[in-house]
């Protein structure tokens, strides 16, 4: 069984979910996972950090938040597995489902419901990733048909074009929001220093910690210097490993 969270403690959260019947399903698995099949070494806090912010993020909207890790998913491959936890979703009585990683950092509860609200006005939504995924799927069951969203190309060149061309021929409208940064290696973590602002302080230190552990260490000085201009880089220790 997925593991399901509701949170209504607002009347703004009711309102929200009071547009359609829409659940939020987080595809991430366990941070064990992620360390054995994605490009980044010693990487499990990061992964564990990811997922936590993610369905914090979700749960946020007020919608219902089912989270699919590796533990409870079906099927072979990874096209199957994700159909068939999109499907279980929709079996539960849902009209529309927004699908998320744990990846995009930048990823916001602001965005996750104004793809609700979208979905509500009976568009499909995609959230394409700088890699030429996706990091987010807006969907609507009656535009989901299981044999034709598992026959996608998944995790191949030429996902996010397919998946568009799909989307827009099922839904009467397709909604694109911005391109995110997701992780998935070494040089994606080195990439999103670049869009560091927004990120959490705690996300930052990992990741400048996880470049210096595998051998970037001039680099990630660099950062370190650019983002915390009032740290010193003593010579006991590290003073990165110290903060997390």
């Amino acid at each position: 069984m997925p593991y399901f969270y509701v949170s209504l403690t607002t009347r703004k959260k009711i309102e929200l979910n009071s547009l359609g019947t829409t659940a939020i399903l987080v595809f991430a698995n366990s941070a064990k996972e992620d360390l054995a099949n994605k490009g980044i070494s010693k990487g499990e806090q990061l992964f564990n950090i990811l997922t936590t912010a993610t369905l914090r993020k979700a749960k946020n909207t007020g919608l219902p938040v089912f989270h699919f890790s590796d533990e409870n998913q079906i099927g072979n491959s990874f096209g199957e597995r994700f159909t068939n936890a999109i499907a279980s979703v929709f079996e539960k009585g849902f009209t529309s489902v927004i699908t998320i990683g744990n990846d995009t950092p930048h990823l916001k509860t602001q965005q996750l419901k104004h793809t609700a609200k979208q979905l509500a006005k009976g568009k499909s939504v995609i959230g394409p990733s700088i890699d030429g995924g996706f990091y987010l799927l807006g969907l609507q069951k009656s535009n989901f048909e299981v044999g034709e969203f598992q026959d996608l190309p998944w995790q191949r060149f030429g996902l996010y074009h397919k998946i568009t061309m799909w989307l827009q021929e099922e839904s009467t409208a397709l909604v694109k929001l911005p391109v995110l940064q997701d992780l998935d290696t070494e040089k994606d973590l080195k990439a999103i220093l670049s869009f560091s602002k927004d990120l959490p302080t705690t996300l930052l230190l990992v990741i400048i910690a996880i470049l210096r552990v595998n051998r970037s260490l001039y680099y990630t000085n660099q950062h370190f210097f650019r983002l915390f201009p009032n740290s010193f880089l003593y010579n006991k220790g590290s003073p990165l490993v110290s903060f997390i």
